[in-house]
């Protein structure tokens, strides 16, 4: 599995439709990841309903932060590489040391990955 790292809100202002498009940039790695063998995950996927579902108001809230960020950590205990892609990006930046710390393959580019199976 392959936790796909990239900016959420790195550069919007919190405007929905850069937050979505930021997303979409994310998730266009899926499927070339998907095709080489691997899993492909977005913390995102599963933070997101998790956010909804906590009564989440608006980005940085408190429910917000006790889901966002955590989730992809824990998400990172059962993968075996991240992806790092796009700009600026603390919380990326942060997938990809935590990653680090627990031994995992990181990538920059899909062409690095190896395909499997």
């Amino acid at each position: 599995m392959i936790l796909i790292a990239g900016p959420y809100r790195s550069g919007t202002n919190d405007d929905p439709a850069l937050i979505k498009k930021n997303v979409e940039e994310m998730e266009f790695y899926a499927l070339p990841i998907f095709r080489a063998g691997h899993i492909p995950i977005l913390g995102e996927w599963l933070a997101l309903p998790l956010v909804a579902l906590g009564g989440s108001r608006k980005l940085g809230d408190e429910v917000f932060n006790e889901v966002f960020h955590p989730i992809a950590v824990r998400l990172l205990e059962k993968c075996d590489a991240v992806l790092r892609v796009g700009g600026a990006s603390a919380g990326a930046d942060e997938m990809v040391r935590v990653g680090q710390t627990f031994g995992l393959k990181i990538y920059t580019t899909v062409a690095e990955i190896p395909k499997i199976g």
